[in-house]
Order: C-alpha cells, then sequence, then structure tokens
C-alpha cells in the first residue's frame, strides 16, 4: 500500500497512520528495545500496511550506520548450517537490517579474510561468520580488529564471541535416554572428524558412557549423507552385540534405518535408533525418530543481539550455549531380553 498520492510511503507516514511520533517510529526501527511492546506492534502494523522501505542513504547519514550486516558462512545444503544462516538472516532482517550473505567453499584463514573483506567493501556495520569446522579457527584468531564480529557454532578457543548449540548435553541426553532402557551400552555413528559438531557429539557420548562404567564402542565416521549411514549400519547389523545406535544428524539415521531393515532387525524391538537434528522428516520415518532438537532459531537471535552488543560499543558475553532438547518417538524402546 502506498501513501496518499501515490509515492512510496515515508517515515511520517508510517508515523501518522501508527500515531505516534517520527522519533519514536525510528527507534522501533533502529532500536526495538527501547520502545514498549504495544508501540513497537502498532508501529510495524504500519510499516507493513504501508510497506514502508527505510531509507538506507538516509539512516547512514543520521546513524553513521549503513544498516547492513554481513554473514559468513560455508556453501552448504546441510541442514543445521543452512537453517542457522537462515535464522540468523531472519533476525537481523525483523530488526530492520538488510544481510549481505558470502558463501565459501571452505572455512580457513585465507577463504575468510576475503569473504570478511569482500563484505568490509560493502560497509557492513558488523558480521556473523558460522564457523561449524576446526579449520575456521585459526582464520577468526586473524580477523580486523577494528570490525564487530561474532561466530556461530565455533570452537572453545577463539577470541570472539560465540552462540551456538550445546551439542555435548544434546549428545549426553540422548545416550542416558538409551541407557535408561536398559541397554548395555550406545554405538555412535559419528559426523566427520573435521566438524565441531560431530567431536562435541563423541564427548557428549563417550563421557556418559565412562561415567556408568559402560564399555564405549569403536566410533564409526559418517559424512552426514544417509548413504554413509546405510553403509556404516550394514556393518552395525551384523553384531548381535548391537541393539542401541546413536547417530550423529538424522540423515545418517535414515541410512542406519534402512540397513537394519534389510538385515532383518526390527527397530526398536531389537535395536534402537536415535538421531539429531530434528530435521521436519523425522518424525516420518519408519518408525518415527528418536533424535535431539536444536533451536536454531534461538542460535540466531542470540548471535544478532551478541553483534548488536559488539556494535553498540559493549563487552558482551564470550559465549552463549542453547540448550538442545531430546524428542522421544517410536525408533527407541527397552533393550531386547537376553535370549
Amino acid at each position: 500500500m502506498k501513501s496518499k498520492g501515490g509515492r512510496p510511503a515515508v517515515l511520517v507516514d508510517v508515523a501518522v497512520l501508527a500515531g505516534v511520533s517520527a522519533m519514536t517510529v525510528s527507534r522501533v526501527l533502529n532500536a526495538p528495545d527501547m520502545v514498549r511492546a504495544e508501540t513497537r506492534a502498532r508501529v510495524l502494523a504500519a510499516v507493513r500496511e504501508l510497506d514502508y522501505r527505510p531509507n538506507q542513504a538516509a539512516r547512514q547519514l543520521v546513524t553513521g550506520r549503513s544498516g547492513v550486516l554481513g554473514v559468513v558462512s560455508i556453501d552448504t545444503t546441510l541442514y543445521g548450517p543452512a537453517t542457522t544462516l537462515y535464522c540468523i538472516e531472519q533476525a537481523a532482517r525483523h530488526a530492520g537490517f538488510n544481510v549481505s550473505i558470502a558463501s565459501l567453499s571452505s572455512l580457513n584463514r585465507k577463504s575468510m579474510e576475503e569473504g570478511v573483506q569482500r563484505l568490509r567493501a560493502q560497509a557492513v556495520d558488523g558480521v556473523i561468520i558460522v564457523a561449524p569446522h576446526e579449520s575456521a579457527a585459526d582464520g577468526l584468531r586473524h580477523l580486523p580488529p577494528e570490525m564487530p564480529v561474532v561466530a556461530v557454532d565455533a570452537g572453545d578457543d577463539i577470541p570472539v564471541p560465540v552462540a551456538k548449540v550445546d551439542q555435548r548435553a544434546g549428545a549426553a541426553r540422548v545416550t542416558k535416554h538409551l541407557l535408561s532402557l536398559g541397554h548395555e551400552t550406545v554405538w555412535h555413528v559419528a559426523g566427520p572428524a573435521d566438524w565441531l559438531d560431530a567431536n562435541d557429539r563423541i564427548e557428549g557420548w563417550r563421557g556418559v558412557l565412562a561415567a556408568a562404567g559402560r564399555p564405549v564402542p569403536e566410533v564409526l565416521r559418517g559424512d552426514w549423507s544417509s548413504r554413509s549411514g546405510y553403509q556404516l549400519g550394514r556393518r552395525l547389523a551384523q553384531d548381535p552385540e548391537v541393539t542401541a545406535v546413536f547417530v550423529a544428524n538424522d540423515q545418517m539415521a535414515l541410512g542406519v534405518l534402512r540397513a537394519l531393515r534389510e538385515a532383518g532387525r526390527r527397530v526398536p524391538e531389537d535395536v534402537s535408533v536415535a538421531g539429531f537434528d530434528d530435521i521436519p522428516e523425522s518424525a516420518y520415518y519408519w518408525p518415527p525418530l528418536t533424535t535431539v532438537r536444536q533451536d536454531f532459531g534461538e542460535v540466531g537471535r542470540h548471535a544478532f543481539h551478541l553483534l548488536l552488543d559488539l556494535m553498540a560499543g559493549d563487552a558482551p558475553e564470550a559465549r552463549r550455549l542453547i540448550e538442545p532438547e531430546l524428542v522421544v518417538r517410536e525408533s527407541t524402546g527397552a533393550a531386547p531380553r537376553p535370549t
């Protein structure tokens, strides 16, 4: 909807429709936490009704900022990183920022520096880096000191604030769940060795088994794909001692389920299987998959607010861990009785 006369809506039009001052509209668009929720909702409703688009050039003259945030991420269709990227973008856009994305084929020091430089050339106000690989750590230690930077899914020893899901806690929860069903131990199909999330899930799984005094089976490494889960599942299906399997993501768990079915091993009567991520399809596997749900929306919002703190000159906390949730479905059950 345009303003009267057919011209594009301007800030004053929004103020008139919402019944507030132009200054209040500006605060809602640039610092929404400073405005009462009721007033903020009224202003945002007027913004939507008028299809108001803030003038970025004018905003930059007033605030000294471009209103653009940069995001560096690996070029991937994997559920976790892709969903994280989407949620970061949504959190920023909801607060009135535009987002410029630099997609990289790998996250080493050289490629990360090039990605950040591309974004700096666009005068971004700050950068969020989605850094799930071990190789990203070196690049995160050599970023321009004057650029506000926040990392997502990064390691523990980097000099920038980090927002991430507590992968170890999620792996520990699902492992404890399987042991509580009477299984003597839990086998693990892990992700690739250069992925931080995969290694954190191993640590969570292994720590629970060790604390319980249970045998710790050999880790089986997949590549996040259903095919690798199927190949490793065929190996597991041949071992009658295997009664519980924790798989590091839901796609690999799908392959494990097929391999067990082809080998005549019933799930969950003979073998319990649990995954990680809670992708939209996991509730429709057969049987529906027990898994660990990651709140990627929370990760995106926390990363965005950490960056806002940095841009405001504040000192945000070094690390924000988001707790995952265990979702129990029909793929896990009581351990089979010895015959």
